[in-house]
């Protein structure tokens, strides 16, 4: 299918939407009833030595438009206070210029600068305008005493870029030469939506991080997840990925585990409707004597807390991954259980059928070989689609 041009009026309007301020009558406003949505977000860990005076300017996709963008800095893995000093939004164009007019600084708390405490995370004030679907947003900080543990996002697959000094407020890329795969201390943006607007979480691991997709392409399963949301007639708008490459559901290792992140990560963020979890293949592949009651306590767990705070749970079966290095009949054994458990056990609200999804009809240990990305566990971008594909988007609002 050949793709249509967009025309450059209305290219250009939907650009500005983010840098021009939206007046709305006062009765508009009073008979619209509107709250936080989050339209981005990552999940943080750590991400070696923090360094001062340097500039990063890190460019995401949004998922769900909305007015007054918010940003949340996170210090979360930090042993010390970090201060901002300077920070921007605006739109990207191409690489690290941005649109002519996009770049406006945001304040915290009314101040230009903001400190985080060790632990901590930080909330920007709202951006007055629109901020499109699928704006490429890009964030521009800079830090003047950046040291110790630096908190953020390892494995991005997007391109971001890096200065020394402060260049935030700068559209152009001159003084933005360096490259990062990795986003530094940004955790979520949020827009401000129609009440009835909500969010899904996507908890995973390195499948849901993206890795063996295409970077800088948005071909993650959550990013196509996102744009079918976006074609749906839905109130489930809002897409946030909160996979860590390598990350488990019981044990702290390349991330905390889910259990642990489960709040910061997923229930802290505003406007989330449903939790998707999927996670669990790298406990079963760690042979660490992790059975399956093991893990079913462990999700049992992630329900009852993500319950207990209003959410929808919907459960995706573990993927196959004979072939991977550390597959054996054991571990086989464990998944098969694990997902007997996920498909018919009656915790989640709903199910998404991953394994039957990617496996191989000829061999269903295997992911079928046109969705391997090549180390027989990771789907490919067809994987990734698919996967994105068989999510029944109707479960994902509960009803």
């Amino acid at each position: 299918m050949t793709a249509r041009r967009t025309p450059v009026r209305v290219l250009v309007t939907a650009l500005l939407a983010v840098v021009l301020p939206q007046a709305l009558p006062a009765a508009a406003h009073a008979a619209v009833t509107r709250h936080d949505v989050v339209t981005w977000a990552a999940s943080a860990d750590r991400l070696g030595e923090g360094v001062a005076d340097r500039g990063y300017r890190l460019v995401v996709r949004t998922s769900v438009g909305g007015s007054d963008p918010r940003i949340r800095l996170t210090n979360a893995f930090g042993d010390r206070p970090v201060t901002f000093d300077s920070v921007h939004a605006g739109v990207q164009q191409q690489g690290a210029t941005l649109v002519r007019g996009s770049n406006r600084r945001l304040s915290f708390g009314g101040a230009h600068s903001v400190t985080i405490p060790a632990g901590g995370t930080a909330l920007s004030d709202a951006l007055p305008g629109r901020l499109p679907a699928t704006t490429g947003l890009v964030v521009s900080l800079h830090s003047p005493d950046a040291a110790g543990p630096a908190s953020g996002h390892g494995m991005a697959m997007q391109t971001s870029y890096v200065s020394q000094g402060d260049h935030t407020a700068e559209e152009s890329a001159d003084r933005w030469s360096a490259t990062t795969g990795s986003w530094f201390y940004l955790d979520a943006v949020s827009v401000r939506a129609d009440a009835s607007t909500g969010a899904v979480v996507a908890l995973g691991d390195s499948i849901t991080d993206g890795w063996q997709s295409t970077s800088d392409l948005d071909r993650r399963w959550p990013d196509y997840l996102a744009r079918r949301l976006r074609q749906a007639d839905t109130e489930i708008r809002g897409v946030a990925n909160e996979g860590i490459s390598g990350n488990k559901v019981l044990a702290d290792g390349l991330g905390q585990s889910a259990l642990n992140r489960l709040q910061r990560d997923v229930l802290s963020l505003p406007g989330v409707r449903t939790v998707f979890l999927f996670e669990g293949v790298n406990d079963i592949k760690a042979h660490t004597g992790v059975t399956a009651q093991d893990m079913i306590t462990g999700y049992r767990e992630i329900v009852r807390r993500a319950h207990e705070a209003g959410k929808c749970v919907v459960g995706a079966t573990v993927a196959p991954f004979k072939g991977w290095s550390e597959w054996d009949p054991a571990a086989e054994s464990v998944r098969q259980d694990v997902n007997t458990f996920i498909r018919s056990g009656g915790e989640f609200d709903a199910v998404t059928d991953f394994d039957r999804i990617l496996r191989s009809p000829y061999d269903p240990e295997r992911i079928l070989p046109v969705f391997d990305g090549g180390d027989h566990l990771h789907p490919n971008d067809k994987g990734m689609q698919a996967m994105a594909d068989a999510v029944d988007l109707t479960a994902l609002g509960c009803p």
